[in-house]
């Protein structure tokens, strides 16, 4: 045990990476300080000394840190967050935050932004079907989107197909003006906005005229067997049970499918949700994973989190009024 009159010392390889571990007026040294209350810090020359009773631990995080600048990873104040977070779980910042998806549209990496998110691109990678669960902001759809053009881009697979319930597909969708996938298209937006940060609009367009993407409302997919494709269905929890099983009885050879849903956000009119007991039916069966996100995992507005938190706490409030 390391007395607290014995500093820890962390070695920074690097003036420019002193600068940007200390961030603009140490505001970072002063975050890391608040948020470790029993420890001191003192940067000497390219020396950080760590003193007090969580000494251990700030240091890992230093290690963390300085291996990501070390990796070209930006250090802002929400990255920071995240790698405080990450240590104080005894997980790998560094690890997870360096993990390549795919490079984008304009060049920017997509990379996973939190430890549950590394679990969800993993098991994407490892299983025919993944179900990624969890509340908005947390990248359940944007990060499938990715897996899937990654897999293309690689030839895993031969076409992407992207699906969605159009949970309002009585009347008062009808009120809506154009035929019917103009009527649809509403729903499916988010999905072509993913795919677009992905691949320029250009590349894009040109992928959904040849039907190498194709962007459909899940009633589409009755009837058909959809081999060597990559298929997410978004917004899951808005299927009925009997439009969940066609979906998984759809899968062909070759493919891989991803599942991604909200249980707190069922607009389903009878509440009967596709993904509600689901993980029970289908527990033990070989190819299929769960991944559940929650607040810590959201990487929007820190508002978000704090909105998702305080709902886990009320009991998740599992119908919307």
């Amino acid at each position: 045990m390391t007395s607290t009159d014995t500093p820890v010392r962390v070695v920074v390889p690097g003036q420019h990476l002193l600068a940007a571990l200390t961030g603009p007026r140490d505001q970072h040294l002063r975050e890391i300080e608040r948020q470790f209350p029993t420890t001191s810090i003192t940067v000497r020359g390219n020396e950080v000394l760590l003193r007090g009773g969580d000494a251990g631990r700030v240091a890992r995080l230093f290690e963390e840190l300085v291996g990501l600048l070390e990796r070209g990873q930006q250090l802002d104040d929400p990255t920071l967050g995240r790698v405080i977070g990450m240590v104080r779980a005894d997980e790998r910042p560094t690890e997870v935050l360096t993990h390549q998806v795919l490079r984008g549209s304009k060049g920017r990496a997509v990379r996973p932004k939190t430890a549950g998110q590394k679990r969800y691109v993993d098991a994407i990678a490892e299983n025919v079907i993944t179900f990624g669960i969890g509340p908005a902001g947390t990248g359940k759809s944007w990060l499938a989107v990715a897996m899937a053009v990654q897999a293309l881009q690689a030839k895993q697979v031969q076409r992407i197909i992207l699906t969605r319930p159009a949970v309002e597909a009585g009347e008062r969708l009808g009120f809506l003006p154009g035929d019917l996938m103009a009527k649809i298209d509403p729903y499916l937006r988010p999905l072509y906005d993913a795919l677009y940060d992905m691949v320029d609009l250009e590349g894009a367009q040109k992928l959904l005229e040849r039907g190498t993407v194709e962007v459909a409302p899940l009633a589409f997919m009755r009837g058909r067997t959809l081999n060597n494709s990559f298929i997410i269905l978004d917004e899951a929890q808005n299927t009925t049970p009997e439009q969940m099983k066609m979906f998984l009885t759809r899968i062909g050879f070759g493919s891989k499918v991803v599942v991604t849903g909200d249980t707190t956000q069922v607009d389903v009119p009878d509440g009967r949700s596709g993904l509600d007991g689901l993980e029970r039916v289908l527990d033990g069966v070989d190819g299929l994973g769960f991944v559940h996100l929650d607040a810590a995992d959201v990487v929007r507005h820190r508002i978000v989190a704090d909105i998702v938190a305080a709902y886990e706490r009320d009991g998740g409030g599992r119908r919307r009024g």
